[in-house]
């Protein structure tokens, strides 16, 4: 099978872009985040020093095996996401490795990441591991079932599963996006992207200042380098499919970063307004309201 070195050039040029956009995005997040709390915050540079320094460290403590492999799980599911979604409308060099069905592939991916990440806290050695475990999948798995609903509204709605045929859809003005075609199928989705951000208020598998464990605790040196990597990849990755399913995707990589950052500031908006659900809070929140509007969503084709 031949290998066309073109396309894999390109999409690993288009990983490393959104690679240091994402540590960038990051540190601007954190240094708005801290400025409204009236502190001065870390430097916007800050995530590429953490990440040099995480990667020249090495890990003494041994465990399972597949607590190792579980950050290069979540890693892979984040770069999957990345590799299997078209960045530029209209450009065949940047669409990666898109097909036909590649938006339920990347459903898959999206959960592969977490179910890795679940399977490598479980041989953590920490007796709270388990804690973390049954909130993450718990809140995800009702985290996939409204946007789950409204990925197949719109995908009705565009008569496709490829996310290239949405994006075509949606040419031509803002009216044709989907968040204003469907609105419903498209506050489910914003909901749900809520917890797959995992930000405030359902950042509940870390807890911050409730429970003092967790993988940046209990990782370390490249292991940890991994888990930041990935964040970077995949929560752009995911900002990415949001603007190709709801936003009319992009023609060009400013539009592109543009709206990435614009969906991207959603949940912070959110995490800074509300404060943390507790786990029996947040589970029966994405079964009521983005449920029903996931269903409205479909019901609107």
């Amino acid at each position: 099978m031949s290998i066309d070195w073109m396309k894999l050039l390109f999409a690993l040029l288009g990983l490393f872009i959104v690679l240091n956009y994402g540590l960038l995005q990051y540190g601007i997040i954190r240094r708005i985040t801290a400025r409204i709390g009236k502190r001065i915050g870390m430097p916007v540079y800050q995530p590429y020093i953490d990440l040099i320094k995480n990667y020249a460290m090495r890990s003494q403590i041994t465990h399972g095996v597949m607590y190792y492999l579980g950050p290069v799980f979540r890693l892979a599911g984040g770069v999957g996401v990345f590799m299997f979604m078209p960045l530029i409308f209209g450009s065949e060099l940047w669409s990666n490795y898109s097909f036909s069905g590649d938006v339920i592939l990347i459903l898959y991916f999206i959960f592969f990441g977490m179910l890795g990440m679940a399977l490598g806290a479980s041989e953590g050695g920490h007796p709270y591991s388990f804690i973390g475990i049954s909130r993450g999948l718990s809140q995800f798995t009702t985290v996939e079932v409204p946007f789950t609903l409204a990925v197949i509204a719109i995908a009705a709605q565009s008569g496709s599963f490829s996310i290239t045929e949405i994006v075509a859809a949606q040419q031509g003005g803002i009216e044709n996006w989907n968040i204003i075609a469907n609105p419903f199928a498209g506050a489910a989705g914003l909901l749900a992207f809520l917890g797959m951000m995992m930000a405030a208020p359902f950042n509940v598998v870390q807890a911050p200042t409730e429970i003092p464990i967790g993988p940046p605790t209990e990782y370390h040196g490249t292991y940890l380098g991994m888990l930041q990597t990935n964040r970077a990849v995949l929560y752009i990755a995911e900002a990415i499919l949001m603007v190709n399913l709801f936003f009319g995707g992009a023609t060009n990589w400013v539009e592109l970063l543009l709206k990435v950052f614009m969906v991207s500031m959603w949940p912070v908006f959110v995490g800074l307004v509300f404060p943390r659900f507790r786990i029996d809070q947040s589970i029966p929140w994405f079964l009521k309201i983005p449920l029903i509007l996931g269903i409205i969503g479909i019901f609107m084709i």
